[in-house]
């Protein structure tokens, strides 16, 4: 409701602002002040407010100078122009959510989590492992990389996210579900010097990004 109000409120500020300046053609000055009041009928509406009675240009009636009558048929165009507003507006969010719910039948999306507790590896330096989903049949990765880093004393390089280290695979349509074969493929990338052997200082690298090792298992 707040949020339905704040909008009027701003459309009601920028179209006074229109009004006043004064340089709109006598045409769309008209049709602007019947979008002004519409807008106010039907926040007044919505608000449980009282319904303002005015005639064709907009403008209030004046219940001193209008017949009982009169006042009346006014009320009803009123109430009535304002009723088919919200019942359109109804309609049109009825249409969104229905919309919106074919669209979720039609592509359904589902999402795999994975809870990573250890590396069982013995690496010997840096590390980063990789968790990605697999398709063997068409040689080809069908996600993104799961990226950890791994240090050489055997934890996560971040040690605040110890025991915190999940992941979820989203958008998996129901192309995924056709597939024959699904792997959960794990990548272990070591990172530092070219040989483990390496104690020559002269020779000493660091940094650099070798594979060291991978898993797989079979999903479906």
């Amino acid at each position: 409701m707040f949020r339905n109000v704040r909008h009027m409120i701003y459309d009601l500020i920028e179209w006074r602002s229109q009004i006043l300046s004064g340089t709109l053609p006598q045409d769309e000055l008209k049709e602007l002040k019947k979008k002004v009041t519409a807008k106010i009928d039907y926040g007044n509406r919505i608000l449980d407010l009282d319904l303002v009675v005015r005639d064709e240009d907009g403008n209030i009636l004046d219940p001193e100078q209008t017949s009982t009558i009169s006042l009346f048929r006014a009320h009803e165009i009123a109430s009535k122009q304002v009723e088919e507003r919200l019942q359109e507006e109804k309609s049109q969010k009825q249409n969104i959510d229905i919309n919106r719910q074919a669209k979720f039948a039609a592509t359904p999306s589902f999402a795999l989590f994975v809870n990573l507790k250890n590396v069982v590896c013995k690496i010997g330096e840096d590390a980063e492992v990789l968790m990605s989903l697999y398709d063997p049949l068409e040689s080809k990765f069908i996600s993104e990389n799961y990226l950890v880093r791994w240090s050489s004393c055997g934890l996560p390089k971040d040690i605040d996210r110890l025991h915190n280290l999940r992941a979820v695979f989203t958008d998996l349509g129901s192309k995924d579900l056709k597939r024959e074969k699904i792997s959960f493929v794990c990548q272990i990338v070591r990172v530092g010097r070219m040989e483990l052997r390496d104690n020559n200082t002269r020779k000493l690298t660091s940094g650099l990004r070798r594979p060291f090792g991978v898993a797989g298992t079979a999903l479906c």
